[in-house]
Order: structure tokens, then C-alpha cells, then sequence
């Protein structure tokens, strides 16, 4: 490995601080770093002096938490670069290391080339009519806006008539996020091996919505009611684009996956009992 740059929640002094310990590591391996610009935030900011271009990176590392790694990906994937999370937030699900001996001794090996790259699917979501494509890793979400009255959506799928369902909206999650947002709308969990997309109401007004998968490959349509006066579109839990009655979101699944550069071996079931409680009884 020559050069990787870094993605940092610079918002969180501690996530600096590991980010110049990894800087400093990387100088000791030889490798290049660059710095992503984070808004007005500049890369001088760190206290790294930049050795090369992100673009020319073979490693993104992002530090901080789940929020930072979803950021991140949005800089790497586009060029195709693999991503490492260090975890310095609270859950880190998504991340690979955490911020402690085992995390650098971990770096370390990737450094020295023991790493390997595991992929996963992503989405792209656009409003009919726009040529803007807005991407996600874990889920896309349409919902009513805040001063909104509930209103139906409809759902078409390759181009069947599922559902017009009065909800606050529809989420489509990827098995990535199927342990987010989607969990906590009533979806299953989908494991990382599964090919396919989960689709769920969000507070549905009635007694039988039940969420869906669906194929990676199908063409999701979302419509907007024409009693809806105001409605969003969220990619990974940002606003991508306001919406009107009448709009039609279609959501398919992105040409080229998210690319995860991995350390260790990913057993998904310790994982969700790890950091999502899953099995743990309340009382031991």
C-alpha cells in the first residue's frame, strides 16, 4: 500500500487525535496521506500536511462513528476506493476497528498489505424527471414532510402495482442497513450474503402492511399523493431532495458496490449480539 487518506469527524477532538496517530503510523510505513476537505473545515486543521491527492488513495479510512463512515463512503465511492471505519462513536457498527492497541495493531497489518475487500451493495435514488442521482449505502427513505397531513404513497415494483398505503412514508434498505433505520420500521434483518432489498411502510395507517424484499436488481417507484403538500427524500438519513404531489422516486440498486476493506473475519450474528443486543437476555 502507497497512500490512503482520511475522512475525520473533526466536530470530536478525540477522532483528531487518532487520526494523527494514524497519520503518524502510515509515515512509519512508508505511505502517503491525504486529507478530505470537510466543508469550511480545512484539511490544515488536523495538523496533517497532506501527501497526496484523495483520488489517489488506495485506502479511505474514516474516523468516528457510523454517521462518519456513511459520509465517507459518498468521497470513495465514486472512484471506487475501499473504506475502513475507526470507531471513536458510540455503537460503530458499521466501522471495522476500534480506537484502541488491537485497532493500530490492525492498521498496522493493512499497511503491511494484509487486508482484503468485501462488497456490498448501494442504491441510487432519482426524482423522476431530474438527472440528479443521490446515493445510499444503507437505506432511501420518502416521508411527509413535518407540517404534512398523512397521505397515501404508492409502491410499483418492475413496474407492478404493490401498494397505496396511507403512511409518514417508505423506506428501501440495503442487508447494510437492514440493522439501522429499517429495523427500527418493523423490517427483518438481512444478512450481508442475502441478495436482496427490503422495503417497509413507515407508521402505516392500517392492520396489514407488512414489509417486503425484493430483488437487488428490481426497480423500486415511489409516488407522492396528491394530497401530500410537502414531502422529502433522505439517502442515508440526509435530505437529498424536496418533493411535491405528484413526485415519483425511483430507487434501483447502484452500478458499482460500496467496497469495505476488512481485517478480520465478519461474523455477522456476534456482531448483532456485540453491538445491537441481539440474544442477550435482560437478566443474565
Amino acid at each position: 500500500m502507497k497512500a490512503i487518506a482520511l475522512y475525520v469527524n473533526t466536530a470530536k477532538s478525540h477522532a483528531t487525535d487518532v487520526a494523527r496517530r494514524i497519520a503518524q503510523l502510515a509515515a512509519e510505513h512508508d505511505i502517503r496521506v491525504g486529507v478530505c476537505e470537510l466543508g469550511a473545515e480545512p484539511a490544515s486543521a488536523l495538523g496533517i500536511v497532506p501527501s497526496c491527492r484523495v483520488v489517489d488513495a488506495e485506502l479511505l479510512i474514516t474516523i468516528g462513528g457510523d454517521g462518519t463512515l456513511l459520509r465517507g463512503a459518498r468521497v470513495a465511492h465514486p472512484f471506487g476506493i475501499p473504506i475502513l471505519g475507526v470507531n471513536t462513536g458510540r455503537l460503530g457498527f458499521l466501522t471495522e476497528v476500534e480506537d484502541d492497541a488491537d485497532g493500530f495493531a490492525a492498521l498496522a497489518r493493512v499497511f503491511g498489505g494484509d487486508v482484503r475487500v468485501e462488497e456490498r451493495v448501494a442504491l441510487h435514488a432519482q426524482v423522476a424527471g431530474s438527472d440528479e442521482l443521490h446515493f445510499a449505502i444503507n437505506d432511501v427513505v420518502v416521508r411527509r414532510g413535518a407540517q404534512a397531513r398523512m397521505a397515501p404513497f404508492g409502491l410499483v415494483v418492475d413496474g407492478e402495482e404493490i401498494a397505496h398505503m396511507p403512511s409518514d412514508g417508505v423506506i428501501v434498505a440495503t442487508p447494510t442497513g437492514s440493522t439501522g433505520y429499517f429495523l427500527s420500521a418493523g423490517g427483518p434483518i438481512i444478512h450481508p450474503a442475502v441478495d436482496a432489498l427490503g422495503i417497509a411502510a413507515l407508521l402505516p395507517h392500517t392492520l396489514f402492511a407488512r414489509p417486503l424484499l425484493v430483488k437487488t436488481d428490481a426497480t423500486i417507484e415511489i409516488t407522492c399523493d396528491g394530497e401530500l403538500s410537502r414531502a422529502n427524500l433522505e439517502t442515508d438519513g440526509i435530505i437529498a431532495a424536496d418533493l411535491r404531489a405528484g413526485d415519483r422516486v425511483v430507487v434501483q440498486r447502484a452500478a458499482e458496490p460500496v467496497r469495505f476493506a476488512r481485517v478480520r473475519r465478519r461474523a455477522f450474528f456476534a456482531r448483532l449480539e456485540e453491538k445491537l443486543q441481539w440474544g442477550v437476555p435482560i437478566k443474565r
